[in-house]
């Protein structure tokens, strides 16, 4: 991977953030892509909310690229470009946790921190036979602290990397390599035919299902568009006017509730296509959703936050993957305007 053995901490930071929550084949392209459209903090500073987004797309769990660019522009204007080189410093920094913060500490300042991630979590739980959860205040704490005592404090860097591709190429999650491993006489999983069960999790997570309802009133070939503030998912990125509900809607149902929104004027539309239901899962809920095209004879008063934009400026747009998904089956099917 081109960050290993990277010691420029703007490298390392971008690296780690976008690789948290991803795998490194997916965001190997998003880092040379990123790091060649902004090669310098400075510069990532400078860049447009859009573009930035637009590179990021698809990448998902956005509220990354949103702390990239705090931190980008407080590295910039506060700091005059240069990141802090201690470990509290580090994780001062927005969207950068203990696990990050010592990645870039061993990484590029060679600082004695132990980095902590799945791939340490699963090696240390089997080796040690430690059933505590690893998602657990406990679990964490324990983990932590043998990491850190096994760390070899000369070679953080080496020692961290080390282990993170042991558990990536050898000690993996699924069909590990106990033959070949040289700890296997002392793995306490593998000498207690354990390997599956460690290492211990303990929380289930509840996904809870949204109705997505996205209207696409065109008006003169222009679809309104806007970027999304709420706190909530898809934040900063662009959005069709939406109903959402809290189960399915007919129809009806909905048109009667974008009238009574203003998003589209009474007795001056017609429905030209409803589109199948669209789903993407993620950490935590499930996204139906639903597009319906809509010809307007007149165009409504939206708020000054809406923008009316033609297939080409669309292009331009950061979408959610939702969306993208619609977008890209209307591209071939002609079905957008």
């Amino acid at each position: 991977m081109p960050w290993k053995g990277e010691k420029d901490p703007y490298r390392i930071w971008l690296s780690e953030i976008i690789l948290q929550q991803t795998r490194v084949e997916q965001g190997l392209g998003y880092y040379q892509r990123i790091l060649k459209a902004y090669p310098t903090v400075k510069k990532l500073a400078k860049a447009d909310d859009n573009q930035v987004f637009k590179l990021w797309e698809g990448l998902g769990y956005y509220s990354r690229c949103r702390n990239l660019l705090e931190t980008a522009r407080f590295i910039a204007e506060k700091r005059k470009g240069v990141f802090p080189d201690s470990f509290e410093g580090l994780k001062s920094l927005k969207g950068v946790g203990p696990y990050t913060a010592a990645a870039i500490a061993s990484f590029a300042f060679n600082l004695p921190h132990a980095v902590v991630d799945g791939n340490v979590f699963r090696v240390l739980a089997r080796v040690f036979g430690i059933d505590l959860p690893i998602d657990s205040t406990e679990g964490k704490k324990r983990f932590t602290e043998l990491a850190n005592t096994l760390l070899d404090p000369e070679q953080p860097g080496i020692y961290n990397q080390t282990i993170m591709d042991f558990g990536a190429t050898i000690c993996k999650p699924l069909a590990p390599h106990c033959q070949s491993c040289p700890f296997k006489k002392t793995c306490v999983a593998f000498q207690e035919k354990k390997v599956s069960q460690f290492p211990v999790k303990h929380k289930k997570i509840v996904l809870k299902q949204r109705w997505f309802y996205f209207l696409l009133p065109s008006y003169q070939g222009k679809l309104p568009v806007k970027i999304r503030t709420e706190k909530d998912i898809w934040q900063g990125l662009t959005t069709f006017p939406m109903l959402e509900l809290d189960k399915e809607a007919s129809i009806k149902t909905l048109l009667k509730l974008a009238e009574k929104n203003k998003l589209i004027p009474a007795n001056a539309y017609a429905v030209e296509f409803i589109s199948p239901l669209y789903r993407q899962t993620l950490s935590h809920q499930i996204i139906v959703g639903q597009f319906i095209r809509i010809r307007l004879r007149k165009k409504p008063i939206l708020d000054t936050d809406w923008k009316w934009l033609d297939a080409t400026a669309l292009k331009a747009q950061a979408f959610p993957q939702l969306i993208n998904q619609y977008l890209q089956a209307s591209a071939t099917q002609t079905i957008l305007f």
